[in-house]
């Protein structure tokens, strides 16, 4: 694989938005759940051509800014943990939204706005699930699983705004960076 000087420096900038976000946002409640990550795993899938590189990306994103916020609570400038015993899960669910991107893959509109759609979806109600299954915190019935996923529903609404607002934001960037054309191009 040849090295892409204009990839390797828009990955860098994923990172840095990644980084940033989770400082400004992921402390407030209000904000819970409003993360570029998502659209960072559409966008690789949607817009990547090699397809190792496009499940890197992502994953590298989260990596990078979860060590920094491990470092960050370590020396008490950060509330929480930046590494955690669930994180294969947010990994796992990455790696899917990479794969749906994949799909989604096409010069088309629409496919923007159905990932848009479908990958914030796709995260809270498979990782929502996944909590009510694991967590003891909830009764293993209906009721549990409702209560699970209302409680989640803040977070879906962040991470779905998130997503609308993130990934049209990095297709502009990365055809200005990448392509020298400063248009919103799909494929």
């Amino acid at each position: 694989m040849k090295f892409n000087y204009k990839l390797t420096l828009f990955t860098a900038l994923l990172v840095v938005v990644t980084v940033l976000s989770k400082l400004f946002f992921s402390t407030k409640l209000e904000f819970s759940g409003f993360s570029p990550v998502i659209a960072i795993a559409l966008f690789a899938g949607m817009m990547v051509k090699d397809k190792s590189l496009s499940f890197l990306m992502p994953l590298l994103s989260l990596f990078i800014s979860d060590v920094i916020i491990e470092v960050l609570f370590r020396f008490n400038l950060f509330p929480y943990a930046g590494l955690y015993g669930y994180q294969i899960l947010n990994y796992s669910l990455l790696l899917l939204t990479t794969l749906l991107g994949w799909a989604l893959k096409g010069q088309k509109l629409g496919s923007l706005f159905m990932g848009i759609l479908v990958a914030p979806t796709l995260f809270f109600v498979l990782s929502n699930f996944t909590v009510w299954m694991t967590a003891s915190f909830y009764t293993k019935d209906f009721s549990g699983l409702v209560s699970c996923f209302v409680a989640g529903l803040p977070f879906y609404t962040h991470s779905l705004a998130s997503t609308f607002v993130f990934l049209p934001v990095f297709l502009y960037t990365y055809n200005y960076i990448v392509r020298k054309e400063g248009k919103l191009l799909l494929a």
